[in-house]
């Protein structure tokens, strides 16, 4: 919402001026377009930092409460949660929430594999349990495949090797996924993943390409000011900055599907559309401005 915010904020700025005669006015008391465009640059700064604090920052920790209260305050029975399966760096794991923290996960399977895929190894467990940074295995039956036998073993505890964490587990099991730059790059780090590298390297980039769409409305909005509102031409330009920011966000939309379907680069699918249309807007401006 923050980029359309600011393209409709814009456009009423920007055409009031123009209407009311107020840009002539500046332009030749020697104040330029670009001057006037600076004097928003604050302002879009601060949306800037309101998007990315909310979405990075704010939303993760307030997402995980909010479903925390919703499940304890929930009336009825609460229902049993289905199993989910996930990557953990080369494992494959099928487990419950154990609880809202994060640090227990219940009816625990962990499918290794070798170096060609196949599966070497099966680990069930009853639980496990996160304590003192590691997780440990209650109850574990190991069965381990050779190229002739399976060969079965059993403990009382086991200690799991894994780059799982609380934090992961909590937005793995989560029913309203949204990636965070953090979670984004534990994931590919082998914290914990349910989809391809390629998603998660986008969501890393486009956790700081994202608020970028901020600036590109606002260049998309500026020739505005220059448009003569006694004629359709201020109408025009107003129509066409507010396609263009429709158009924007569609574009960008696009690339970043396609990046995350490993269709394109990470690089190419979080900021291409940002660059491509900050500069048409910015070609646009300078040409008006002439």
């Amino acid at each position: 919402m923050a980029p359309l915010s600011v393209l409709a904020g814009g456009l009423f700025a920007f055409g009031q001026l123009a209407r009311e005669q107020a840009v002539t006015a500046m332009r030749a008391a020697g104040v330029s377009t670009y001057r006037m465009l600076a004097m928003a640059l604050p302002a879009a700064g601060a949306m800037m930092l309101v998007h990315f604090a909310a979405a990075e920052l704010i939303a993760p920790r307030t997402d995980a409460r909010l479903e925390a209260w919703w499940q304890a305050s929930e009336p009825g029975t609460p229902a049993d949660p289905a199993p989910r399966a996930f990557r953990s760096g080369a494992e494959i794991v099928v487990a419950k929430a154990g609880d809202s923290a994060g640090r227990r996960l219940n009816e625990v399977s962990i499918y290794r594999r070798d170096a060609e895929g196949r599966l070497s190894e099966r680990i069930a467990a009853s639980h496990a349990i996160y304590a003192d940074g590691a997780w440990r295995l209650q109850q574990p039956r190991m069965v381990r495949f050779t190229a002739d036998d399976a060969l079965t073993s059993t403990a009382a505890e086991l200690a799991w090797a894994t780059r799982l964490r609380p934090a992961d587990v909590r937005f793995l099991l989560s029913p309203n996924q949204a990636p965070s730059a953090a979670s984004a790059r534990r994931a590919l780090e082998g914290g914990g993943s349910e989809r391809p590298d390629s998603y998660y390297a986008v969501r890393l980039q486009r956790a700081f390409a994202a608020p970028i769409g901020v600036l590109v409305m606002l260049l998309l909005a500026a020739p505005v000011a220059l448009g003569n509102f006694r004629t359709r031409e201020g109408a025009v330009l107003s129509v066409g900055a507010l396609a263009g920011g429709l158009t924007f966000l569609v574009a960008d939309g696009l690339l970043t599907a396609l990046g995350e379907g490993a269709s394109l680069s990470p690089l190419l699918a979080a900021w291409s559309a940002p660059v491509i249309f900050a500069a048409l807007a910015g070609t646009v401006l300078v040409r008006m401005e002439g």
